[in-house]
């Protein structure tokens, strides 16, 4: 019995350890639909699995800087990535996995043939807009914004989401008129919402190019690697392609 005692804390400190090489891949809100479909065709080609940890980027960044055990980070820009390896979290340089398109989308047939008119009418009380400070694509969209020279006249309009999947979720439910979001959502066969939406002239913000970084903390995870390649192969691609992004 004593022997049995002894060996009983053991066995569950070798199970923590066999058990504890979880893969965690934080992923910008962006990709919270594709990210499942990408872990899912990972697992199948390798039988590993990953824990997905869905956030803005920013926040993530500022989770990785407070000591998050993330393996693999991936953002949806590279600035947030790029930062992250000069202050040297990563054990390789950012590289770009995907380009993403701004779309300007409503659960309501609004009306998009001149999307810039359409935002000053008093028909778009709320416009979901995420948080450009932490947000890549509510960059873009305050980028495209200006461009078009309306941002004083719609600014008591704007409904800021704290990341794109918020800001989805506005669209969908009907809390906001319109959103500015990524091709993703109206990508996703999850999404049983009838949407309608306008693509962005990319000419009217900087390039949304997606990057990936693998960080420090997966030197002792070779799973993290593998992962870190197979998002780089073409079924990846091929999956992000599916979600309207571009390689």
């Amino acid at each position: 019995m004593k022997r049995i005692k002894f060996l009983i804390p053991v066995l569950l400190l070798l199970a923590t350890t066999a058990f504890g090489q979880n893969l965690k891949v934080a992923a910008a809100a962006n990709l919270q639909s594709v990210i499942k479909v990408l872990g899912q065709d990972f697992k199948t080609k390798t039988g590993i699995t990953i824990e997905p940890i869905v956030s803005s980027s920013g926040n993530i960044t500022a989770q990785i800087r407070n000591g998050a055990p993330y393996d693999v980070f991936l953002s949806a820009d590279v600035t947030f990535p790029a930062t992250l390896f000069k202050e040297g979290f990563g054990s390789k340089a950012p590289v770009v996995y995907a380009q993403g398109s701004l779309i300007l989308c409503s659960s309501q047939d609004v009306g998009f043939d001149n999307w810039e008119r359409l935002l000053l009418t008093d028909r778009i009380k709320k416009i979901a807009i995420a948080n450009p400070a932490i947000a890549p694509y509510g960059k873009a969209a305050t980028e495209a914004i200006k461009q078009k020279g309306i941002s004083n006249e719609i600014q008591s309009k704007i409904v800021t989401g704290e990341s794109i999947s918020q800001v989805n979720t506005y669209i969908t439910t009907g809390v906001a008129d319109v959103g500015f979001t990524t091709q993703a959502l109206v990508k996703d066969p999850a999404n049983k919402t009838k949407l309608y939406w306008v693509e962005i002239d990319p000419k009217l913000y900087a390039p949304i190019e997606q990057a990936m970084i693998l960080l420090k903390h997966a030197q002792s995870n070779p799973d993290a690697e593998k992962f870190y390649q197979y998002i780089l192969s073409p079924a990846a691609k091929a999956i992000f392609k599916e979600y309207g992004y571009k390689n």
